[in-house]
């Protein structure tokens, strides 16, 4: 099992290019689902979820191509209307598959997912609404089927919760629906609209991505497309929290500044200068200096919850006590106590966590317990004193593409070791 060895102490310079969006490319993939016509995604990270769902997609019947970053997929006939266990039990997106199997193929037998253990994130929002399409749902044996043997019928349906991935997978459903749909409470992400985007160039109506409301006309068929993938908002982000927490001066290149604002104010407000040099270009600088700010993780355009915990390593050299506030997920503060191992001073009560610093962290061996975690600690190493052993870096595989590789190159005294 791989871990990274890293000696804490170097402040990062350079520039560091973003990937593209794991979290877009997963949905642009399962889209590949609901046309028989080549559908070509540009800008597709190499990362251990993508290579998931891609197996996922051959198993279904969609031949693939993958050549750097650009993925040619061609599903013209759909063999197994089904997502195993045995190829989804790392990956939360494989519900993605739900909606444009059912839509295409009427039919879908998708094992529950698995990934993070972060918190429940039901599917039941997905289950709901594809029942409102007019879907026969069953669970069984860990298996969610899907039925909808006379095809989907447009509906007006309004989230209980604010849903990313059930948003994506009602939107692919829905495309192909006979009339209209309306999604309301829908969620905002930036990759939300990206996948509209892509759904459009393949002939659907869609209007309101992005927005709370989402208006869909159904149409009979899609047609095949070329898409190039919106940059990596909680990459940028991580990078953009590593140069703060090492006192580093950074430019993160082929980012989309608007997708991280909710970051950019509170580093400023934690002192750090942040600004934008270009387009899609952010540069951030630090003396080390760290003030603590208060943050509670909220549905976009708030601040995301895939950057709470690196921002919890960033508030443990805080000069002062800050509150951390996690609303999306119930159990997302386990990197908590692998910070605490390197010397920080994390008081937990339910969802919320004091952070009090400046506090000088120790290099030590520490377990990484999901994708974002792993950052956080990653993090927190680069500023330790001492050397830091980060186990079970498969997490960070999951969504990261080569991040010690870039962290290298900025100055980060980092190796993978097997």
């Amino acid at each position: 099992m791989d871990r990274f060895v890293i000696k804490g102490g170097t402040p990062l310079r350079g520039e560091v290019r973003t990937s593209g969006s794991k979290n877009s490319a997963l949905p642009a993939l399962a889209a590949c689902l609901l046309t028989d016509e080549p559908v070509v995604l540009h800008r597709i990270p190499n990362v251990r979820d993508i290579v998931t769902m891609e197996k996922l997609l051959r198993s279904i019947g969609t031949k693939l191509e993958v050549r750097g970053g650009t993925v040619h997929a061609d599903t013209g006939t759909i063999v197994s209307a089904e997502a195993p266990y045995d190829l989804v039990k790392t990956m939360r997106a494989s519900s993605l598959v739900l909606g444009p199997l059912v839509a295409r193929a009427r039919r879908a037998r998708v094992s529950l997912p698995g990934g993070c253990a972060i918190g429940g994130r039901p599917i039941n929002f997905h289950l709901a609404g594809l029942e409102r399409l007019g879907a026969r749902i069953e669970q069984e044996h860990g298996y969610i089927e899907a039925a909808a043997p006379d095809g989907l019928t447009g509906t007006d349906f309004t989230f209980g919760r604010i849903s990313v991935t059930g948003t994506e997978d009602l939107l692919m459903a829905a495309v192909l629906a006979r009339g209209e749909t309306v999604l309301r409470n829908a969620a905002r992400e930036p990759e939300i609209a990206d996948l509209a985007a892509l759904l459009v160039k393949m002939g659907a109506l869609i209007e309101g991505a992005g927005t709370s409301t989402i208006r869909i006309e159904g149409v009979e068929r899609l047609h095949g497309a070329e898409h190039t993938i919106i940059a990596d908002r909680i990459e940028a982000g991580t990078f953009l929290l590593a140069a703060a927490i090492t006192g580093g001066d950074l430019v993160v290149a082929d980012c989309v500044p608007e997708h991280v604002m909710a970051l950019i104010l509170k580093l400023r407000q934690a002192g750090a200068e942040v600004a934008e040099t270009g387009p899609g270009s952010l540069r951030v600088r630090s003396d080390g200096g760290v003030r603590p700010v208060d943050m509670t993780t909220e549905e976009y355009p708030g601040f995301a919850t895939d950057l709470q915990a690196q921002y919890m390593a960033l508030m443990t050299q805080a000069e002062g006590s800050a509150l951390i506030t996690e609303t999306i997920f119930e159990n997302r503060f386990m990197h908590a106590l692998e910070l605490m191992r390197m010397g920080a001073d994390i008081r937990l009560d339910g969802r919320q966590a004091i952070v009090a610093g400046p506090r000088q962290l120790t290099g030590a061996d520490v377990i990484a317990s999901d994708l974002r975690a792993s950052a956080s600690l990653v993090l927190a190493a680069l500023v330790a004193a001492g050397e830091t052993v980060i186990d079970r870096v498969y997490h960070i595989d999951r969504g990261y593409e080569k991040i010690e590789e870039k962290l290298a190159k900025l100055g980060a005294q980092i190796r993978r070791i097997r």
